[in-house]
């Protein structure tokens, strides 16, 4: 069976540390290491982890020695984060989030992981997004929680 392809994005991988997300972000890395799930990750998540703690780092490395997926930013990507801030989906400040649902999105993951129920994990956003999508003929994208994605642990 195909494992299902999870973005991840740097908030989740931060969440690892954070009193409030870090069962849920734990449980998540640890479908990882037990192979239920495979992370995707991009250069925009290394960017922004390169800035992050040292413990932040080490996890998103570990992701990698878990055979994550790495996606890179392309002008047809870029072009697509452009076409959600022209329709007024997310501000310009918010750059980065548009860029992880444009890859996502291009990519065909099966679910885009975040813990920013601001701009990302919001029924209204992933509409606002997919409706930009539609209108360009790319496919639609899954946005959720580490929450709705884990495994819970169960073996």
């Amino acid at each position: 069976m195909r494992r299902f392809r999870v973005y991840v994005d740097t908030s989740v991988i931060g969440g690892c540390f954070d009193p409030e997300f870090a069962a849920w972000s734990r449980l998540l890395v640890e479908d990882f290491r037990r192979r239920r799930l495979r992370p995707v990750v991009s250069d925009v998540v290394s960017m922004e982890v390169d800035l992050a703690p040292p413990n932040v780092r080490s996890q998103y490395n570990e992701l990698g020695g878990l055979g994550a997926e790495i996606l890179v930013v392309t002008r047809q990507v870029d072009d697509l984060a452009v076409a959600y801030a022209e329709q007024g989906v997310l501000s310009w400040r918010s750059r980065n989030d548009m860029l992880h649902v444009a890859l996502a999105s291009f990519a065909r993951v099966d679910a885009l992981v975040s813990w920013d129920f601001r701009h990302l994990v919001r029924v209204d956003k992933v509409r606002a997004f997919n409706a930009v999508n539609a209108r360009l003929g790319v496919p639609p994208v899954t946005i959720a929680s580490p929450r709705e994605v884990t495994f819970y642990g169960e073996t």
